[in-house]
């Protein structure tokens, strides 16, 4: 029996497809922007840039949180938000999480009401304009994911927007 080279290729792209880990889904720098811009969109703030060097620097500490996959901030020049799961958790998810905190923020009194929502304003933050995020998978099987924001943002006495 003879086999195509066509067939060959439709089964190797068949058995690559059902081998790339679904947690590649919603992880792209794409991704990461619609899910910010969508959140700022919806309160008039102009959109944010993939940056290259802010990438670079989530990339960099996430790895170090690696080991065990606590949620410390680095303390480094830019705006950060956090987020980690004991399971897989899509840079998407992660995003929806911290705008998921948008009814906690009170814009008149320009505080949280009824719990944290400072992962909410640092992501609509209007002077924050550069995002760069990264993933990684921790040693215990969880995830943690990083968004830093150029310039930061969450300033006492300011508001967002």
């Amino acid at each position: 029996m003879e086999i195509s080279k066509n067939s060959l290729a439709i089964a190797f792209l068949v058995a690559l497809a059902t081998t790339i880990p679904l947690s590649l889904a919603q992880n792209s720098q794409q991704d990461y922007l619609n899910a910010h811009n969508n959140a700022r969109a919806q309160v008039n703030v102009g959109n944010m840039v993939w940056d290259n060097k802010v990438a670079a620097y989530a990339s960099n500490y996430v790895q170090r949180l690696t080991g065990d996959c606590r949620l410390v901030h680095s303390g480094g020049p830019y705006g950060e938000n956090l987020a980690g799961s004991s399971g897989d958790l899509s840079g998407s998810a992660a995003v929806k999480l911290w705008v998921d905190e948008k009814p906690k923020y009170d814009y008149n009194s320009n505080t949280c009401v009824g719990g944290e929502c400072r992962h909410y304003t640092q992501v609509v933050w209007r002077n924050s304009v550069r995002l760069g995020c990264a993933k990684a998978r921790c040693s215990n099987g969880g995830t943690v994911i990083s968004c830093n924001y150029d310039p930061p943002g969450n300033y006492v006495n300011q508001r967002p927007y």
